[in-house]
């Protein structure tokens, strides 16, 4: 498989968690009304999604390590596929949540061993520019989520949205069975877990990428999990709250792309993190002032737009001292910041408070990202 081809491929299981998560967001006011939750209880579905995720980060990091990149792939498809047609038949809301778990748990291997895989083939400057490639990929994301996803429930409600993401899922499996490579060097050590956890725990730059990766994260999902039912506060429709999401798009495509444009000027990823963070608390603070008016989208755009300018650049460089091992270090990295990822938002449903949020991660990010360097340049 040529280089091309993987990385069509790569971009496909890339998205498909990120699509995964957003195409759910609007649905969440529609679960809320078929199984009689508040809007606390219907946001923890992506809490809980976000906890699952960071073990099975865990689980198919390991394995694509000790039984290959392209197995592992197949099997957490696979479990992804299951787990929606459980939810598509969960009748109770406790099901619901064991089901979205599960997906989870297998939603996982697009993000980690895709990653892998990349690391595999690609290294230094260039492996920098694909990750690049790659966040613009995902800046369609969640333009692709939220509008499909308020289709979905505006025609067949939050079922819609399930079917949707159990055709997915099949689709990427059997065009993994048939095209995916195996790129798992041939003599590869794995060292014991807690061999590589412990050298990851004492790591500072680890830590602080860890902390980055997880405050933009929760700035974006932030939104995801609390849009909606601002929206429907504001006498909006779960439609426009889908439109919003191409809104968005745009500006984390526009980060995206001038992250690209400024490494090929000579800005070096730390600064862009910076300038990220600046961004972000911009916007921030913008939507905290209008969070009354459905102007609050504006100011969001800079979010996104900051989420696609650091991402790239924490994600390129955060593992380079780990590429005797990279399926576990990936997978630690992952569980580390998706655990982050997924208490924050636990925090986010029970606090309800967008503009707060927000303001609070555009600070920290900015803090950490100006504290020391993040990578030896």
């Amino acid at each position: 498989m040529n280089s091309n081809s993987l990385l069509i491929l790569a971009i496909a299981l890339l998205m498909f968690p990120q699509i995964a998560q957003t195409l759910y967001s609007p649905a969440l006011a529609d679960i809320g009304e078929v199984f009689a939750v508040g809007a606390q209880q219907a946001a923890q579905t992506l809490s809980v999604y976000f906890l699952a995720f960071a073990f099975g980060v865990v689980v198919w990091g390991r394995l694509c390590d000790r039984i290959g990149r392209r197995p592992s792939m197949l099997a957490g498809l696979a479990l992804y596929a299951g787990a929606s047609v459980l939810a598509l038949n969960a009748r109770t809301f406790d099901a619901l949540l064991m089901a979205q778990a599960l997906a989870a748990l297998g939603a996982a291997v697009g993000s980690v061993v895709t990653q892998t895989l990349l690391r595999d083939r690609f290294k230094g400057a260039e492996l920098a520019q694909v990750f690049s490639i790659m966040g613009i990929a995902l800046a369609a994301s969640p333009a692709i989520g939220l509008f499909t996803g308020a289709s979905l429930v505006h025609a067949f409600g939050y079922r819609g949205v399930l079917g949707c993401l159990l055709l997915m899922s099949a689709v990427l499996w059997l065009w993994c069975l048939r095209t995916l490579p195996e790129t798992r060097p041939q003599k590869v050590k794995t060292p014991p877990l807690y061999e590589t956890l412990w050298c990851m725990l004492q790591d500072r730059d680890i830590w602080r990428s860890t902390l980055l990766v997880a405050v933009f994260n929760i700035a974006l999902f932030s939104y995801y999990s609390l849009g909606p039912f601002m929206f429907e506060r504001l006498g909006l429709s779960a439609q426009g709250f889908g439109y919003s999401g191409v809104i968005l798009a745009l500006g984390s495509g526009l980060g995206a792309w001038l992250n690209k444009r400024l490494l090929r000027r000579g800005l070096s990823g730390p600064q862009l993190v910076q300038l990220a963070g600046a961004v972000m608390l911009s916007g921030a603070s913008g939507v905290w002032l209008l969070e009354e008016s459905a102007l609050f989208v504006l100011p969001m755009l800079l979010v996104v737009l900051a989420f696609g300018m650091a991402i790239p650049n924490i994600l390129g460089s955060a593992l380079a001292n780990y590429g005797d091992r990279l399926g576990t270090a990936g997978a630690l990295f992952g569980l580390l910041y998706y655990l982050l990822i997924g208490g924050g938002l636990m925090l986010v449903a029970w606090g309800q408070a967008l503009g707060e949020t927000l303001v609070l991660c555009g600070a920290l990010a900015l803090l950490l990202a100006g504290t020391t360097r993040i990578w030896q340049t």
